[in-house]
């Protein structure tokens, strides 16, 4: 959410920023009336109150007669108070819902471009992996292995839906794991979060309005799964003002993750790629509010994150996301995208964010200055960590040796007991 007061006076920026984002600069106009609307029935309701309270004064003075005319006009501006007020509270309510929609302008950084086909690609690691045999996908690979098993679930849960068995699912626990211990060994705290919330922590962290079509909601019980433990790590000081000296906050969370994937009917439907259901590692900053200190901290989780992937031994790229790929609230968003040989192309399986004060404002989210002041926003930021299955594609397509077994990087081989392969049964048998 946006300053009012900024908006006002900066009507201009948050339209340019709508029409980069791909949004409707509309929105800003009908913040405006609205917004006019509630500020004149407010400013009308103050002086009717003003009002009456002078007149109050006035009563003892006046004589009988002057007295019966007053308390009639009193009356009357009583009763326009009275209808007065609930309009102001509706009014408020419309200011609000626009308010909830209008974008946060994105850094001077951020390419111009209308999809992901346009973000700019800002730097490469390790050249994709050369196979000299023809590679297969991720899926021949785990159920040759005997450790991935699509249909069975598809048939426990619908499309989009999988099972890990054996090195498969020790696998991907054994990622998790190391990646929870890379994040705590560069000074995260970690934090076991739920993972069913009130929708309060959606809309306090963007993800309502808007996208309530992509999440599973308890609507009986006010309550929705998350997509990511961005939402309540987020949202977890919400309504406080901490103390300056306690910032930043870095925490992690490792946590299981709902999509619906509304509107995506058709694409990415083989394989791992675009699940319902997966687990992610994600780490969460909450800071003060300056945008050189918000910069530097985004570069240092995206290292974070890179260096992970450099652990695993895995080629991606980094992109700068365009301003049409970004979302409402973002300011700036770099995509790690890994080599996935299957797509013969790269597959995103990590984003960095940075929002300034936009999800700190919904939730209410404050701190106290050292040097004292009135209270200010935080400034937040969140990055993946890892996200399983799309890294278990990574791993089983980059790391596939001839005979059929997986090479298991050397960061992992202490979460698997050793392992340093996974075989085929008949290959382990020898």
């Amino acid at each position: 959410m946006l300053d009012p007061r900024w908006v006002r006076e900066h009507s201009d920026e948050v339209r340019a920023a709508a029409r980069r984002k791909r949004m409707d600069p509309a929105l800003v106009d009908a913040f405006l009336e609205r917004d006019r609307e509630h500020r004149a029935a407010l400013t009308e309701a103050e002086n009717l109150r003003a009002a009456l309270k002078d007149a109050a004064k006035r009563l003892g003075a006046m004589s009988p007669a002057a007295r019966e005319g007053a308390l009639g006009e009193q009356k009357a501006q009583k009763a326009r108070l009275k209808d007065l007020e609930p309009r102001a509270q509706v009014l408020a309510a419309a200011v609000r819902a626009v308010a909830l929609r209008l974008p946060m302008p994105p850094a001077p950084e951020v390419p111009e471009g209308a999809s992901d086909l346009e973000n700019v690609e800002i730097r490469r690691s390790a050249p994709p992996t050369a196979f000299a045999f023809a590679p297969k996908s991720h899926v021949e690979l785990g159920e040759a292995l005997g450790i991935v098993d699509i249909p069975r679930g598809v048939n426990l849960a619908g499309t989009r839906n999988y099972l890990l068995l054996g090195a498969g699912a020790l696998l991907e626990r054994a990622v998790l794991q190391y990646a929870l211990d890379h994040m705590v060994g560069r000074g995260f705290t970690p934090v076991a979060v739920p993972t069913l919330v009130k929708t309060w922590c959606l809309e306090g962290t963007g993800y309502f309005p808007g996208g309530e079509e992509q999440a599973y909601l308890a609507e009986r019980d006010g309550l929705a799964l998350v997509g990511t433990a961005e939402v309540p790590l987020t949202a977890m000081n919400a309504g406080e003002t901490l103390e300056e000296s306690a910032l930043p906050l870095r925490r992690v969370a490792v946590s299981p993750c709902y999509r619906r994937e509304a509107g995506t009917y058709g694409k990415d439907t083989k394989g791992l790629y675009r699940v319902h259901q997966f687990w992610k590692v994600e780490q969460v900053v909450i800071g003060p509010a300056d945008a050189e200190w918000s910069r530097a901290e985004h570069a240092r989780m995206l290292g974070h994150a890179t260096d992970l992937m450099d652990a695993l031994d895995l080629a991606y790229r980094v992109v700068n996301v365009c301003g049409g790929d970004l979302g409402q609230g973002q300011v700036q968003k770099f995509d790690v995208e890994t080599w996935m040989p299957s797509r013969n192309g790269w597959g995103e399986t990590h984003s960095a964010s940075r929002f300034h004060d936009f999800q700190a404002r919904r939730l209410e989210l404050r701190y106290k200055p050292e040097g004292g002041g009135k209270p200010l926003y935080c400034h937040t930021l969140n990055n993946t960590v890892v996200a399983s299955p799309r890294v278990l594609i990574c791993l089983l397509e980059n790391h596939q040796q001839a005979d059929g077994s997986v090479r298991v990087p050397e960061a992992l081989r202490p979460y698997l007991g050793g392992l340093q392969r996974i075989e085929p049964a008949a290959l382990a048998a020898r």
